[in-house]
């Protein structure tokens, strides 16, 4: 019988170690197992691993998960034995700034990059360096090396260049091993945040920098170029504002990198936005392919956690084509076909009827949060309901949290297309549009409506619309006459980098609930092979853990008095390795069933969530007091000093 005929995969973990006693399971077995729901909800602080005196920027398990690296702020890279929670190694790097990112290259090598500008790679039993690299003129804050090829090492800095580095030929800041200079392209102030490869394309590298977009590079359509200056000596900010800039925004001067070998991603409803979203100001600060390399988790400053779809990417959703066409021929006085009548939906589910009409009595009573999730969980157990995609649109749009009216948007073209005839959400997209200030776009989805239901376009609720969204028009239309052509003046980008930009392809999945706006380090993880579950850490001194399939928040646990930055799975056990400001490392690991409550636990998880998307709202000031902890008196006031990252 095969794997997926075999009853016992529907019966859980017994019903896994029975079938593979009875030798039916191969090894997806281990990876089926790895991260469950029970697990998550029994994970606890295991132990607390301390030796270093200052800020753990930066975790990393080798291979096998047999030891866990940690790098600080206190200059130094410790090799941890995470089941007898000991010290094997701790490493004098040589680095003169705080150190961001550790890389295993082998059992045996390890690779580090700091804000002193330089990447080294070392073997971890001592001798002479493998590589000492100065050719950065800022701070470099992430590497990312290719799982089956140790020799090449990619790091990227914020003085916007993504370099290759390969340890097979002996390295002078000379040579050609500028793979990315987004200076190029985006302007003098363009920063490298993090980067990533794809573990089963190893081709594309992923880069996030400090904008809102990720750009996805196929590195065998780009030719390394030489650093544009090469000075002796220490390198300052006035050698990258003054000589390296010299080409800010005009493009590559010779064409290194192609229109096809990128791709851009970013949230539909940032990217559609005109303007450069000063505030709050947006970076990308980690970056992280599934293990199928098929979706990439992005973790934007100042916003959500993002899932993208690479390989299906959709643009974003304003008007669909079905109601240009559907407008244009009633323009043109054309005789329409009458729209299909929508196929009979199969009645809910009694338990997915009961979360529905309990999310329904929520709304009523205001409380959007928690109906969203309530409608996710009955979206995880039957996705192919319009009337549940519309009803969470309607809680979405007046939950209102960063993001929410377009979700809601897309939820409403999702029960469009599974029940055309659904009035509420062909009215509630005209509104989302409007919400978004898109007047004309909803104008369109308003003008279809009325068409489609003539008993509703006579309605209060719609000649309210209809006359906002006149409003609207009026006034796009004066400021349109008044500044003729001002967006197109003093462009700051390249004219590649504006057509990318402009194809920027949508999230297919988000996360909300932590805050990431302090620090621009903080990660975001797939959780097990099967990639079921997400983890992040928070200004908060959080790490949330969402489930994959609904969205929502499974679990809460106090990870630091102040901030969580780093969490990392073990690569074959359901281990959790988290830091941030605090000098320490805390394993996580499910505990007991013994009936003691983990305390640990944030409780109330809705309400933590509650408040982060307030405090990322937040004037920056207020937010720094928060994170502080001056709004409040329960926490320690005397964390570690740490500096910024």
């Amino acid at each position: 019988m095969g794997r997926r005929e075999e009853p016992a995969w529907a019966k859980g973990t017994v019903g896994l170690l029975a079938a593979r006693e009875r030798g039916y399971v191969d090894r997806q077995f281990q990876n089926r197992l790895t991260v469950t729901r029970s697990m998550i909800d029994r994970l606890g602080l295991e132990t607390e691993l301390n030796g270093h005196m200052g800020c753990v920027n930066c975790l990393e398990w080798n291979h096998d998960g047999s030891v866990l690296a940690s790098a600080s702020d206190d200059l130094h890279v410790i090799l941890w034995d995470p089941y007898r929670y000991k010290q094997l190694h701790n490493i004098a790097t040589g680095h003169t700034g705080n150190i961001f990112s550790v890389k295993f290259l082998s059992p045996d090598l390890i690779a580090t990059c700091a804000a002193d500008g330089t990447v080294r790679a070392r073997s971890i039993c001592g001798g002479a360096p493998l590589l000492e690299c100065s050719c950065h003129c800022g701070r470099v804050k992430r590497l990312a090396v290719a799982p089956h090829n140790p020799h090449l090492i990619w790091s990227a800095g914020e003085d916007g260049l993504i370099l290759q580095h390969d340890l097979r030929t002996s390295h002078r800041c000379t040579s050609a091993n500028v793979l990315v200079n987004l200076l190029n392209h985006l302007g003098r102030y363009a920063e490298a945040k993090c980067v990533s490869v794809n573990p089963r394309r190893p081709y594309q590298l992923a880069v996030g920098a400090n904008d809102l977009y990720v750009r996805l590079y196929d590195t065998r359509m780009i030719k390394l170029s030489k650093l544009q200056v090469q000075s002796a000596g220490t390198r300052v900010a006035w050698e990258r504002a003054n000589v390296r800039c010299a080409r800010a925004g005009a493009g590559d001067p010779d064409m290194n990198i192609p229109r096809a070998a990128v791709t851009y991603y970013a949230p539909g409803h940032l990217s559609i936005e005109p303007n450069e979203h000063n505030f709050p100001k947006k970076a990308t600060t980690y970056v992280a392919f599934s293990h199928d390399g098929n979706e990439l988790l992005v973790n934007l400053g100042s916003e959500q956690i993002y899932l993208f779809d690479i390989n299906q990417g959709r643009r974003p959703v304003l008007v669909e084509s079905f109601i240009i066409q559907h407008n244009h021929a009633y323009r043109a006085g054309e005789a329409r076909d009458p729209s299909p009548e929508p196929e009979p939906q199969q009645p809910l589910p009694e338990s997915v009827r009961a979360l529905k009409e309990r999310a329904n009595e929520l709304v009523n009573a205001g409380n959007y949060a928690t109906a969203v999730e309530l409608y996710n969980a009955a979206l995880g157990a039957c996705p192919n309901h319009a009337i549940l995609y519309s009803n969470r649109a309607a809680a979405l749009m007046r939950r209102g949290w960063s993001g929410d009216t377009y979700a809601a948007i897309k939820d409403c073209y999702r029960a469009i297309k599974l029940d055309s005839g659904h009035v509420k959400s062909h009215f509630r997209l005209a509104k989302g549009l409007m919400d978004l200030k898109r007047a004309r776009e909803a104008h369109e989805c308003l003008l279809y409506f009325k068409d489609k239901f003539p008993r509703h376009a006579s309605s209060h609720a719609v000649f309210l619309l209809q006359k906002d969204i006149n409003v609207a028009l009026d006034t796009v239309e004066t400021q349109a006459d008044e500044a003729p052509g001002e967006a197109e003046e003093n462009q700051p980008t390249s004219l590649l980098e504006r057509q990318l930009r402009a194809a920027a392809l949508d999230y297919s999945q988000r996360f909300l609930g932590h805050c990431n706006t302090t620090t621009d380090i903080k990660e975001a993880s797939f959780l097990g092979p099967d990639a079921n579950y997400i983890a992040a850490g928070s200004d908060d001194g959080s790490m949330f853990i969402w489930c994959r399939r609904t969205g929502n928040i499974v679990r809460c646990l106090r990870g630091d008095e102040s901030i969580v930055n780093c969490v990392q799975l073990h690569p074959a056990a359901c281990l959790l390795a988290t830091s941030g400001i605090e000098p320490c490392v805390r394993l996580w690991s499910p505990r007991p069933e013994d009936g003691v409550e983990e305390p640990r636990v944030v409780v109330d998880a809705g309400s933590a969530a509650h408040e982060n998307q307030r405090r990322m709202r937040s004037d920056p000031f207020e937010a720094m007091l928060l994170n502080i902890s001056f709004a409040g008196a329960d926490r320690d006031l005397h964390s570690p000093a740490c500096r910024a990252s």
